[in-house]
């Protein structure tokens, strides 16, 4: 009997030993990703405020918390009305969603920091940037075999590709990203609009006959793989013909020949995004992906994202079915409450409307590097922003636009980089940029 109460002690001695085995090496796996104290208690806070600026802001979105502090589930209210059905499986949408916090804030914070236009010298920089990358980026490139003929991909690119980033970090403002929805039409937000430093609009959405409800101001138009071949017909919706637009997809040889032949006076270049999974669809979050690497503020106009709104509609045309409507919704009210964007609908119509709980940009920090850390990412915890540099190129100096037409924010910014340029790398191991620094 002693010896089986000895056995059995022992057995629990070493299930206990291995449990705290467990936790030292969850703990100290790598030494330069160990969380300290003080990291778990960022992300406890991020996770604690996240909830409750949910409950205060999200119309009858709840955040539940997963079994760590990095997952979280939004979830509807259950007589929210789902209408979109998968193609394959015929099923509707659900009224629960999953994300990661951790990953969302060291994405975002990423972003902020990187220029979000494909040039010339990311290519150059990025290892087979154009046997492995440029090809992509065109339409039919895989006729083009990985560039062999690297100068016919050269002349494929040639019309899009600036040499260096057009726009740095923190240039602009204030920022309007402007949605398609139809729930625009029951607000007249047009002024509003118009008080913007720069707004963003998408695809073909129309400002004539519209301007009291979207206003008649856009700065910059991003364009999914349609609404680029029709270059022609998009640059008529601005009157100024000053609108910036910006592709999301591939350059065409439609799009090629509109630019040289009618010809296409608009600046016209291709995006470099990151990787947000599966919550990053449509055009709408690439163009708040890229106003948030040129702005200092984001709010964002026509997006449907209120849970009790019942149609899915563009504000000028009829009826059409959207994709997941309801995960984007989430996901926009998950980056809200990040401290990302600023949300108006007709539900948030006082412009004065205060987001409650955001968290600080000191508990951003602290998240950020909490979260790097957990994630293995690529400089995780370090205060040097350049330790993120996962490739780094060293060009001769180069010209940016002249300093003295940059904002203090953004000239402040590239001090804090000492005048390297940040590209997100996408679908990388650990997430790090490609950056470009300058040299005499």
């Amino acid at each position: 009997m002693r010896i089986l109460k000895l056995g059995l002690l022992l057995a629990l001695f070493s299930g206990f030993t291995a449990i705290l085995i467990y936790i030292n090496e969850f703990f100290n796996h790598d030494e330069n990703h160990q969380l300290s104290r003080e990291d778990w208690d960022a992300l406890q806070s991020l996770q604690s405020g996240f909830q409750k600026c949910v409950s205060a802001n999200g119309l009858g979105l709840q955040a539940i918390t997963g079994k760590n502090y990095c997952q979280v589930t939004l979830s509807y209210p259950s007589d929210t009305d789902s209408k979109w059905r998968d193609p394959k499986t015929g099923e509707l949408e659900g009224l629960l969603f999953e994300f990661n916090l951790c990953e969302e804030v060291a994405t975002w914070e990423q972003v902020r920091n990187s220029t979000t236009i494909l040039t010339r010298e990311f290519i150059d920089a990025l290892p087979n940037g154009w046997e492995e990358y440029a090809w992509r980026r065109i339409n039919k490139g895989i006729l083009l075999n990985n560039c062999k003929n690297k100068a016919l991909c050269v002349e494929k690119l040639s019309l899009v590709l600036p040499e260096t980033p057009p726009y740095v970090p923190r240039q602009f403002g204030r920022c309007a990203v402007i949605g398609n929805s139809g729930d625009l039409l029951k607000t007249r937000f047009g002024k509003e609009i118009d008080s913007y430093d720069v707004v963003i609009r998408e695809n073909g959405a129309p400002i004539e006959n519209y301007t009291e409800y979207v206003g008649k101001k856009s700065s910059f138009r991003l364009l999914n793989r349609g609404s680029a071949k029709a270059l022609d017909k998009v640059v008529e919706l601005d009157e100024t013909r000053q609108e910036v637009l910006i592709i999301k997809t591939t350059i065409h040889d439609i799009m090629n020949r509109m630019i040289r032949e009618i010809p296409i006076r608009n600046p016209v270049y291709l995006m470099l995004g990151a990787s947000f999974g599966s919550a990053a669809k449509g055009t709408g979050l690439k163009a708040l992906e890229f106003a948030l690497s040129v702005c200092d503020s984001v709010d964002m106009y026509g997006f449907t994202v209120d849970p009790g709104y019942k149609e899915w509609t563009r504000y000028f045309s009829e009826s059409r079915k959207g994709h997941t409507p309801l995960h984007g919704r989430a996901y926009y009210q998950l980056i809200e409450c990040l401290g990302l964007i600023k949300i108006h609908s007709p539900i948030r119509a006082d412009p004065n409307r205060v987001v409650k709980w955001v968290p600080s940009r000191r508990t951003i920090k602290a998240a950020r590097i909490a979260s790097e850390k957990l994630l293995r990412r690529v400089g995780a915890g370090s205060e040097d922003l350049l330790a993120s540099c996962s490739i780094v190129k060293k060009q001769v100096k180069r010209k940016h636009m002249s300093v003295p037409r940059l904002r203090k924010a953004a000239v402040d910014h590239q001090k804090f980089v000492k005048g390297t340029t940040m590209y997100p790398l996408e679908h990388s191991s650990g997430h790090g940029h490609l950056c470009t620094v300058p040299v005499d």
